[in-house]
């Protein structure tokens, strides 16, 4: 088969192809959409004006269980499927061993239809048309070696079981062919990764299966192909065209096969094939740096879809040796030889940086990792899934030799299916991961087309013709210039990220765009300056700032590892603060940092730094400093939860000149949650004339969030005021603003707030998409005053 090197072109051919409607033309610089073109250098097909998916709902599929969601049960929506009308999803769940019946008859408002539990765990579902009956594949094997499953036909609309069949083995991925005269299955019988190095061979070997409309059941053996582990073939995914041609994947054995369905045997096979990459991270060193390169990079295919009857797409997530990161297409006709005729290389790398997605601790894995494809065959789209990264890339794919970057769009943690609905414009995803800890339920996305601008990404950076994005993600705090009539916003990095960066958002094009990245330096030694003490262990607790632990801060290069959580831009550069690690007297958090104040100018050296009185450190807790402002001759911060015995988290007002601090206390709402949690503070801004906004946030995500607030309070006299309790005033509830008017499971960390020209801008952080969406929300509510 054809052998692609292609990594060095791949943006070009991206690069041209995206217009978001901004000013600065978008993902790829000043550079208008172009029509798909063809070899001949001619539009092969008219193209309608474009469109974009945007998405429009958010089913927690928690909600089966519970319609709050008021559970620890894990749910794993894994296959998505809809009905032949459109109007009602399926899906499989692993955990639970049941698949779910979504009502999508009004798509914006996804409401739960129950389950029909299983005698295992289903791997796939596949709708039969002309029919309300699903194909469900389930596996009941005991071990990796006493291998079993079953195939199930589901009525959806009386939700029974109405057959079901032996199959030998182990099933992973079922596919039914569009006249519905055929249901296949391809029998994995996957290997133990635990078991000896973990590689193939590990018998037994597998297989496919295929079922006629009369129940015939045939197998075809996959056994001694020119593959890799020819002796143990473990096919993982089916795809089949409307020719009753059948593609599969192998994914460890790094193969595709194809098969004629009528004569229930194999007629093609080749190896995936490899691709050079460069410009990509291979480090997991708390830095995104796309600046390496790997060679000869097996695909290891797993999902894959049909584009017509010619043409198929590949989702290259690897698993043993590979991981390219990447998709292919291969042309595929009768009589000639299956031929890769597009790899996209790198460029699902760049995309995800440039969005805030990029997985940087995957960089030393297989990266974004491309789970798998879908095809809209009404607009001529293929969806790429990027299960580390969270989000669907959409390609246009008139010409399936030269595809063309769309738009990306944002998913939940771990998208793994995704179903085109016909008729409908709808395309729904399904995000497995669910960990009601961490902020994260198994979900159904669901997108819709149509509209003529995208709404995602929300900030972006752009992609140079030949180099990498400027990466971020994690940002936490939000400034507007200093400048009189700039359309400047700064925000900065949390903790995720190592070698501290303050950013410059350009907020007048659309999306906003990531137009500069300063590194924080500690060239004058400033911060090494900090007072520090020798590590003191009295108890087992440690509760000392040592100098071990603020030489952690500092990098030989001078740059820094800060916790950054707030920003303020001020007439000679900016103040941001370090919110200090660990909690006084507790063994399992030790004081590891205190909290600091730091200006730096405008180039990101560090100038000042200031730190607490010493009575105050020593009620230090790990929720420290969470946003700063700036008021007069004061830099004011704000504290994001009460240390001590205090009541209340401290405002603190600090004045430069005269090296002082007072404070005020801000009263938190009460927590709401139904999962409890606490409520601290997100950010401050001084909106002018001594008042105050306040970002107000609980620890709590999707369907268990309940607040995210904005409040205001005034404090004209800072000195007169000590110690007071401030009065509040609810300014905006912000949690439809980061939830259900944009379609999505609420955000918990909202934690950027200023005002910019009037108009107030919330941020949120995205931990570095690491056990996150990656999704950053960074919204102008507009004037709150009006």
């Amino acid at each position: 088969m054809k052998l692609i090197h292609a990594a060095s072109a791949l943006l070009t051919l991206g690069a041209s192809a995206v217009d978001f409607g901004s000013r600065n033309g978008g993902l790829f610089g000043k550079q208008d959409a172009k029509m798909p073109m063809g070899k001949s250098g001619k539009c092969d097909e008219p193209r309608p004006p474009l469109r974009y998916f945007n998405r429009i709902a958010t089913f927690p599929v928690c909600s089966q269980i519970d319609i709050n969601c008021d559970t620890d049960e894990e749910t794993v929506a894994e296959i998505v499927v809809a009905t032949e009308d459109g109007m009602t999803l399926v899906y499989s769940d692993a955990e639970q061993e049941n698949i779910g019946i979504v009502d999508i008859t009004v798509p914006s408002n996804p409401e739960p239809l129950g389950v029909i539990s299983l005698a295992g765990e289903p791997t796939s579902v596949a709708m039969i048309p002309g029919s309300n009956h699903a194909a469900v594949a389930i596996n009941t094997s005991s071990d990796y070696v006493n291998t079993s499953g079953e195939l199930v036909i589901v009525d959806i609309d009386e939700q029974v079981v109405l057959h079901s069949f032996e199959l030998g083995g182990q099933p992973d991925s079922v596919a039914v062919s569009p006249d519905g005269k055929y249901i296949v299955i391809a029998i994995e019988n996957e290997r133990d990764e635990e078991l000896g190095d973990g590689e193939p061979p590990q018998m037994p070997a597998g297989f496919v299966v295929i079922f006629d409309n009369k129940w015939k059941k045939t197998e075809v053996s996959l056994l001694g192909l020119d593959i890799l582990f020819p002796e143990d073939p473990e096919p993982e995914y089916v795809s089949i065209n409307e020719e009753n041609i059948a593609v599969v994947t192998l994914q460890e054995n790094n193969a595709i096969v194809i098969i004629d369905l009528k004569k229930g045997e194999v007629i093609d096979s080749t190896a995936g094939g490899s691709v050079d990459l460069v410009d990509i991270d291979t480090e997991e060193e708390g830095v995104i740096n796309q600046t390496s390169m790997l060679n000869d990079v097996a695909h290891e295919p797993d999902g894959v879809t049909w584009m017509g009857n010619e043409y198929f797409a590949t989702a290259n997530e690897g698993d043993l040796f590979g991981g390219s990161r990447s998709f292919s297409i291969y042309k595929c006709v009768r009589g000639s030889e299956i031929e890769e005729v597009y790899n996209s290389g790198n460029l699902l790398e760049k995309i995800t940086a440039s969005i805030g997605h990029y997985p940087e601790e995957r960089s030393g894995n297989k990266g974004n990792e491309p789970e798998n494809v879908a095809y809209d065959p009404e607009h001529k789209l293929l969806f790429v899934n990027s299960e580390r990264s969270s989000v669907t890339l959409v390609f246009d794919v008139l010409n399936p030799e030269e595809p063309i970057y769309r738009q990306v769009l944002p998913s939940t943690v771990g998208p793994e299916g995704a179903y085109y609905i016909k008729g409908r414009g709808l395309l729904a995803v399904a995000g497995e991961k669910d960990d009601r800890g961490d902020k994260i339920r198994s979900a159904i996305t669901i997108h819709h087309y149509g509209d003529m601008y995208p709404n995602y990404p929300t900030v972006q950076s752009l992609i140079p013709d030949h180099a990498a994005p400027i990466p971020f993600g994690a940002l936490s705090g939000l400034s507007a210039s200093y400048i009189d009539g700039s359309s400047i916003l700064y925000s900065v990095e949390d903790s995720f990220y190592k070698k501290s960066r303050i950013f410059a958002i350009d907020s007048a094009t659309s999306p906003p765009t990531v137009v500069d990245a300063i590194r924080i330096m500690d060239t004058g030694n400033v911060l090494a300056s900090v007072e520090c003490s020798e590590t003191r262990i009295v108890d087992d607790i440690d509760n000392d700032f040592s100098c071990d632990d603020l030489q952690a801060l500092i990098n030989d290069d001078k740059t820094v590892n800060l916790d950054l959580e707030g920003i303020v831009a001020v007439d000679d550069g900016f103040w941001v603060v370090h919110e200090g690690r660990g909690t006084i007297d507790e063994e399992k958090r030790p004081i590891e940092s205190i909290n600091l104040l730091i200006h730096v100018n405008y180039v990101g050296v560090i100038k000042r730094v200031a730190t607490l009185p010493a009575e105050v450190n020593e009620m230090q807790l790990r929720f420290g400093f969470e946003g700063v402002a700036s008021y007069e001759d004061y830099i004011v911060v704000a504290h994001q939860r009460a240390w001590g015995d205090e009541d209340h988290p401290r405002i603190s007002f600090y004045n430069p000149m005269m090296d002082a601090w007072s404070h005020v206390f801000y009263p938190l709402d009460s927590p709401e949650s139904q999962n409890g949690g606490w409520v601290g503070i997100g950010d401050i801004h001084h909106a002018g004339e001594g008042e105050f906004i306040v970002l107000e946030r609980d620890n709590q995500g999707g369907p268990d969030a309940a607040i995210k607030k904005i409040y205001s309070f005034t404090i004209t006299d800072p000195e007169s005021g000590i110690g007071s309790v401030v009065d509040k005033t609810l300014v905006r509830d912000i949690l439809e603003d980061v939830s259900s008017k944009i379609g999505a499971l609420t955000f918990e960390k909202v934690e950027g707030l200023t005002i910019s020209h009037g108009n107030v801008w919330i941020s949120t952080d995205n931990d570095g998409a690491d056990d996150n969406s990656g999704e950053t929300q960074l919204q102008n509510l507009g004037d709150l005053w009006e």
